[in-house]
Order: C-alpha cells, then sequence, then structure tokens
C-alpha cells in the first residue's frame, strides 16, 4: 500500500481498543534507540550524512523483506506536506521533535502502522510497536524482532560496558523505554491520583502526559514509561512495567467502585451530562472534548451509558485533533472553523446504537 494512502486511513492498530485491561490501558509502547557506526549523532549530522543514513535504512529494510514481520515504507519527511506530518504526530506514531529535523528526517511505516521507525530523530533510528491495551510483553517482542533483523543489515554502535550507544546518556543501555497510556478518571475524580502516581518513581517509572515529555495529562491519559535503561534487561523492564501497570489498573477501578457506591445516581446525572453536551454542542474545543470524552469512557467502561462502542472513543480522541480533523473534513481551517466542525463530528460518531 502507498505511503500517502496508509497515513491518510485515521485508524490505526493501537486504536482498536481489544484486549486485556482495556478498560483502563489504552495502549502498550516499546521503542528502541539505535545509532549506526561511525556516524555523527542526529544534533550534529550533515545533509550528506542524514541522507546516508536513510538510505542504510532503506537498503536494510530491502534485505530484510516480509520474511519475519510487515513490510516497511520508507518516505522522506520532507516529501509529506504539514498536515500530513501532525496528523503522524497526533496518531503517536512520530514525535513533534522529528517535525524539527524535516529536511534530514524520514519514517517507516508498515501498512497497520504497528510498527514505526522515526530515522534521524534524537537518534538515527528509533523502532517503535505500539499494540492496543496491555500488550507490553508482545509489543517488545515485534519491536525485539525488527531490531534483529536491522541488526544483521546496519552496524549498530555498542559498547560491553554501556550497552547501546545513545545521544543521550539517559537511554544507554538497552535503549528501551517501554511505556503504557492509561485513562484514570477514577483516580483522578477521587483524588487518589496524587497517592498513586508519585510512588511511581520509587520503582524507576515517570509519568507523562498524552504526547510524552513536557505534554499535559489532558482527557486524564497519562503515559508512563522506565526512566532506567542501564543496568537491567528488557525482559526485566518489561515485567516490571507490566506488573505495576496492572497495580494502577486494580486502583482505578477500585476508584470507580467508589464513585459509584459514594455517587450513585449523581455519578450517573454527571457523565450523562458529559454525552449530552458533546452530543449537542455547536462549538467545541479540543481541551474541553478531551475532557468530556475522559467521561464519556467511563460512562461507558462502567455499563452506565450503554449503546456506543469504546472503540469510538478512542478513535475520536485522535481524529478530533487538528491535523485530524482537518483531513477528514477535506479542508483547511482556523480555530474557530475547527471548533464548529469537532462539534459536528462529534456528533455524528456518538449517537447511541439502541439495537
Amino acid at each position: 500500500m502507498a505511503f500517502k494512502e496508509v497515513i491518510k486511513r485515521i485508524r490505526s492498530r493501537w486504536m482498536e481498543g481489544a484486549g486485556a485491561q482495556s478498560d483502563v490501558v489504552i495502549s502498550s509502547r516499546v521503542r528502541l534507540a539505535r545509532n549506526i557506526q561511525g556516524i555523527p549523532f542526529p544534533h550534529l549530522i550533515s545533509k550528506e550524512d542524514a541522507d546516508k543514513v536513510i538510505q542504510k535504512m532503506e537498503k536494510a529494510i530491502k534485505a530484510i523483506g516480509e520474511k519475519d514481520l510487515p513490510s516497511l515504507t520508507v518516505t522522506s519527511l520532507s516529501e509529506l506536506d504539514a498536515l500530513q506530518k501532525q496528523i503522524l504526530v497526533e496518531k503517536h506514531l512520530i514525535s513533534p521533535l522529528l517535525l524539527e529535523k524535516d529536511q534530514k528526517a524520514a519514517v517507516a511505516l508498515t501498512d497497520e502502522e504497528e510498527i514505526s521507525v522515526m530515522i534521524n530523530e534524537e537518534d538515527h533510528l528509533r523502532i517503535q510497536c505500539i499494540l492496543p491495551a496491555l500488550q507490553l510483553h508482545e509489543a517488545w517482542q515485534i519491536a525485539n524482532q525488527l531490531d534483529d533483523d536491522l541488526e544483521k543489515q546496519l552496524d549498530f554502535g555498542f559498547d560491553d560496558k554501556f550497552g547501546y550507544v545513545t545521544a543521550c546518556p539517559t537511554n544507554a543501555g538497552t535503549g528501551m523505554r517501554a511505556s503504557v497510556m492509561l485513562h484514570l478518571p477514577g483516580l483522578i475524580m477521587t483524588k487518589r491520583a496524587g497517592r498513586v502516581l508519585p510512588a511511581l518513581s520509587k520503582v524507576g517509572l515517570v509519568v507523562r502526559g498524552l504526547y510524552g515529555e513536557g505534554t499535559e495529562a489532558l482527557g486524564n491519559l497519562f503515559q508512563i514509561s522506565n526512566q532506567i535503561t542501564m543496568g537491567r534487561s528488557e525482559e526485566e523492564v518489561i515485567s516490571n512495567l507490566a506488573g505495576v501497570t496492572q497495580k494502577i489498573v486494580d486502583h482505578e477501578r477500585e476508584a470507580r467502585t467508589v464513585l459509584k457506591k459514594e455517587l450513585g445516581i449523581h455519578l450517573e446525572d454527571k457523565l450523562w451530562r458529559s454525552y449530552g453536551t458533546l452530543r449537542y454542542a455547536r462549538l467545541i474545543k479540543t481541551e474541553t472534548a478531551l475532557s468530556l470524552l475522559s467521561q464519556v469512557r467511563l460512562g461507558v467502561d462502567m455499563n452506565i451509558i450503554k449503546g456506543l462502542d469504546p472503540r469510538v472513543m478512542t478513535e475520536l480522541m485522535v481524529m478530533m485533533q487538528p491535523g485530524c480533523l482537518q483531513y477528514i473534513m477535506g479542508q483547511e481551517m482556523d480555530a474557530g472553523m475547527r471548533d464548529v466542525y469537532r462539534a459536528r463530528l462529534l456528533r455524528e460518531r456518538l449517537k447511541i446504537d439502541n439495537t
């Protein structure tokens, strides 16, 4: 499938919303940082060397073929327009940092977008696998397979003492960041998040917002990932994060039970009012929509609001973002017009199926 045909589809595999703990865990991601021996890091790289990295990656992918994994298509960011690049960020397939490297950067994607490789971001390669729900071990297996295949074709920088050589020392060692995206409205509403989340730093984990480091936790969505990449094996990091994630899921479900017991009809009223606002609003901003969608998703997961597919909630969190929204509506829009069309999109997609 042509690259531009792939990215213009709004749904990615990680938005499927099915799997273990999917009422709390939106997605699981594993990312590996790798650098090619003998070429400067991307922050020091020339255009000529940046092109060399891209060419080496294209050659490696061609050599690998589809023996173990779906095929990847490499495209330079300079070939994409601003809207297409913004869609990739909103779908969590590339980082905002990669956009700054525009003329020197590229991305490799599979058709289902479960695998993406950022080329010449902070490191030469950022290999990523992102899957729905709690599938950290599965995501690690896929990312590891691609890493093994690429390492047969490329000479990755590696030190016997410090592990994989990375642009930032905090990524040395395994070069791996594993993360989960969690929906935690119960902990927020019961004010338990301030007790649960800060404690994660004691077990080597860090809490970030919707789009990673330096971003806000909009819509009660949090990313939790490992801080330590050296001194632990990849399997240990994955197992630690998976175990802690399950405990957070348990805390969130307990908080939801407390909310239902203590608030009763008042909770139902709050969640249905959020649905009503989304269903009938004529103007709505991204932040407001995310907050209300969080409430509706909570209602669906608690079986208070019936007739809505939870997958629609996840898709809408992406579809209503500025880039995706403009693509869906087929036109460029200023912020005010986006608020109008965002409300229209939400009205159309949130019709309850009474069948």
